[in-house]
C-alpha cells in the first residue's frame, strides 16, 4: 500500500520529467538547420505538436507562438518554398557576412522571401523578431481576407477530391486560368499604347511599320509577364499541397525568366533601331558602326544574365560559379592578352575617334578607305579592292592620316619646258596656266601656285600646285584630266615644248641645211590672242563623265 502510495504521489514529478527529457532530446535550437528541422518536424501530420515548434519562436507567450510557427510554415507552404535541410548550415557561430559587419543570422530564402529568416541569441537559433512581427502581413497577401469566405460558401461536397485536390480548387483553377486569358488581351493593347506613347516621346516622331512591328512583339511578354505576376499572387489562395505549390512557382519562375529574357532582348532591339535612326542624322559614320556593336554586347549580357537567374531558379549557388568563372577568366585574360589589346584600341578608336566609315586614311604601310570597325579589328579595303585587317590594338597606337578630314584636296607636280624656250614664251605660259587654274571650276581660285622654280637636268622646271575642292578620288581624276588637257592645249598654241630626259647634240651651222633649232613666236599681240583663245576654249569645254574609283 505505501509502495503504491509512493507511486502515485511521484507519477506528476515523472510525467513532468519526461516531457523535459523529451523537449531536450527532440527540440534542438543550436544551429541553424536544427531549429528549422525543430519547427517543420513538428508540424508534420505524422507528428503534430505546435508546441514543440513554437520553441523556435522567442519572447512570446506559448499561443501566440503556436499561431505564429503555424503562419511561418502555411507561409512557406503557400508559396511553394520547399526547404532542403540538407542544405541548411549546422555551423552554431554561423554568420551571414565577413567583416564588421558580419551578423549571425540566415536568410532561408533571399531572392524570394528575405523578411523570414533566423537570427542567434545567447546560445540558441530563433525566428528574427522581424519575422515574426511581420509574418501576420505576409500571411494576409499570401491568403487574402476572401479565402476564409471562399472556405465558408463552398459546400460540403465541394470539398471531395482526388489525388489531394478538391473540387472548389479545380473550379477556382480554371476561373482563374479564364480571367488570366481575359486579362492578357487587354494588358498587351495598354502594353502596345504605353511603348507607343513612350517611343513618340523619345523620337519626337511617329513609329515606322518596323519599329511599330517590334513595339507590337515587346507588348505580348509584358502582357504575359502581369499575367504570371496575377498567377504567382492569386495562386497560394488555392491552397494545394507543398509539392503542387513548389513545382507551380518553379514554373512560374522559369517562364518568368524566360519571358524576362525576350522582352529585354526586344527592348534591345528597339532601342537600336531608334540610336540607329539617330546616327544616320549625324555627321560621324563612326556611330553607325557602333550599332551592331552595342548590340551585340547587350544582347550577350542579357542572356548571360538570364543563364544565371535559372540557375539560381535550380538551386545552383552562382555565388561559387562566378567566383570560378571570374578565377578562369583571369587565366584566360591572361592567356588572350592581344584579344583584350584590341578591346580596349576598340574602346579608344570610338572615344577618340581618328576617323569615320568610309575615310580615306594612311595607317603605316595600310592605304585605303575604312569599311568596318569592329570588336577586335578593323577593315580598310585599298584602292585594289583587296582588303586590310588591322588589329585595334596596333591601329590605336600608330600614327593614322585621315584623307577623309582634307579640306581639299592636294595636287602637285613640276612641269618641264625645253632650255631652249625664249623667256617671253616661259612667262606667256605660266600666266596662262594660272588663268585656266582660275577658270577651272574644281579648283580654288585664291590658292594656287604656278611659278617658274629651277633648272632640272634636262628641262626648265614650272611648279604647278593646285587645290581640288571635291574630296571624291573620282571627280578628283576627272579635274586633273581637264586640267591636263588644257595645259597641253596652251602649250601647243603657244609653241612651248615639254622636255624629256635625253641628251642633245646640236649644231648650229651646217653646210647647206638651215638651222635646226625651233622657231619660236613672241610677238606680244599672237601670245596674249593665243592664252584667249584657249580661255575662251576651256570654258565652252564639257568634262567628260566621272570614272569610277579604282
Amino acid at each position: 500500500m505505501k509502495k503504491l502510495l509512493c507511486i502515485l504521489l511521484f507519477l506528476p514529478s515523472i510525467i513532468m520529467a519526461q516531457d523535459i527529457a523529451s523537449d531536450s532530446v527532440f527540440v534542438d535550437l543550436s544551429n541553424p538547420r536544427a531549429t528549422l528541422n525543430t519547427h517543420l518536424n513538428f508540424l508534420q501530420d505524422n507528428n503534430y505538436q505546435p508546441k514543440k515548434s513554437a520553441k523556435t519562436i522567442r519572447g512570446l507567450e506559448q499561443k501566440k507562438a503556436v499561431r505564429k510557427a503555424i503562419k511561418i510554415k502555411q507561409v512557406l507552404d503557400g508559396k511553394g518554398l520547399y526547404i532542403d535541410l540538407n542544405s541548411i548550415p549546422t555551423d552554431e557561430d554561423y554568420k551571414d557576412s565577413v567583416g564588421i559587419n558580419a551578423y549571425s543570422r540566415y536568410i532561408i530564402f533571399p531572392n524570394r522571401l528575405p523578411e523570414i529568416y533566423l537570427e542567434k541569441k545567447g546560445n540558441n537559433w530563433y525566428y528574427s523578431e522581424e519575422t515574426v512581427l511581420k509574418i501576420d502581413a505576409i500571411y494576409n497577401n499570401v491568403f487574402p481576407w476572401y479565402i476564409n469566405w471562399l472556405q465558408e460558401i463552398v459546400p460540403e461536397y465541394g470539398h471531395k477530391g482526388f489525388f489531394g485536390i478538391e473540387i472548389w480548387q479545380l473550379v477556382a483553377l480554371l476561373i482563374l486560368l479564364s480571367l488570366v486569358i481575359v486579362l492578357y488581351y487587354f494588358f498587351r493593347k495598354i502594353a502596345f499604347w504605353l511603348l507607343k506613347k513612350i517611343q513618340h516621346y523619345i523620337t519626337k516622331s511617329n513609329a515606322d511599320l518596323e519599329v511599330d512591328k517590334v513595339l507590337k512583339k515587346l507588348a505580348h511578354p509584358i502582357s504575359l509577364l502581369l499575367s504570371i505576376n496575377l498567377i504567382d499572387v492569386v495562386f497560394p489562395s488555392l491552397q494545394f499541397t507543398l509539392e503542387v505549390n513548389r513545382w507551380v512557382f518553379l514554373g512560374l519562375s522559369i517562364v518568368e525568366t524566360v519571358f524576362w529574357i525576350y522582352v529585354f532582348l526586344k527592348l534591345i532591339k528597339v532601342v537600336m533601331k531608334i540610336y540607329a535612326e539617330f546616327t544616320e542624322n549625324t555627321h560621324s559614320r563612326l556611330d553607325d558602326q557602333l550599332v551592331p556593336i552595342l548590340n551585340n554586347f547587350f544582347t550577350g549580357l542579357v542572356l548571360v544574365l538570364g543563364f544565371f537567374r535559372l540557375l539560381t531558379i535550380f538551386g545552383v549557388d552562382t555565388t561559387t560559379l562566378i567566383a570560378g568563372a571570374t578565377i578562369g577568366g583571369l587565366a584566360f585574360a591572361l592567356a588572350s592578352q592581344d584579344t583584350v589589346k584590341n578591346l580596349i584600341g576598340t574602346i579608344m578608336i570610338f572615344l577618340d575617334k581618328p576617323f569615320h566609315i568610309d575615310d580615306w586614311i594612311e595607317a603605316g604601310e595600310v592605304v585605303g578607305t575604312v569599311e568596318r570597325v569592329g570588336f577586335r579589328s578593323t577593315r580598310v579595303r585599298a584602292a585594289d579592292t583587296s582588303i586590310y585587317q588591322i588589329p585595334n590594338s596596333k591601329l590605336s597606337e600608330i600614327v593614322i592620316n585621315n584623307k577623309g578630314l582634307r579640306l581639299y584636296r592636294r595636287y602637285n607636280t613640276n612641269l618641264g619646258l625645253r632650255y631652249d624656250t625664249p623667256p617671253e614664251l616661259i612667262e606667256a605660259f605660266v600666266n596662262g596656266v594660272r588663268q585656266i587654274i582660275i577658270e577651272h571650276p574644281e579648283t580654288r581660285s585664291d590658292s594656287y601656285n604656278v611659278e617658274f622654280t629651277g633648272f632640272g637636268d634636262s628641262a626648265l622646271l614650272i611648279m604647278v600646285n593646285v587645290y581640288f575642292k571635291s574630296l571624291a578620288w573620282s571627280e578628283e581624276q576627272t579635274s586633273k584630266h581637264r586640267l591636263h588637257i588644257a595645259i597641253i592645249k596652251l602649250a601647243a598654241a603657244l609653241g612651248v615644248e615639254f622636255a624629256f630626259p635625253s641628251t642633245t647634240v646640236t649644231i648650229e651651222q651646217f653646210p647647206d641645211k638651215s638651222n635646226l633649232s625651233p622657231k619660236y613666236n613672241t610677238s606680244k599681240e599672237s601670245i596674249n590672242a593665243t592664252i584667249q583663245n584657249i580661255l575662251t576654249e576651256f570654258k565652252n569645254d564639257v568634262p567628260p563623265e566621272n570614272t569610277p574609283e579604282s
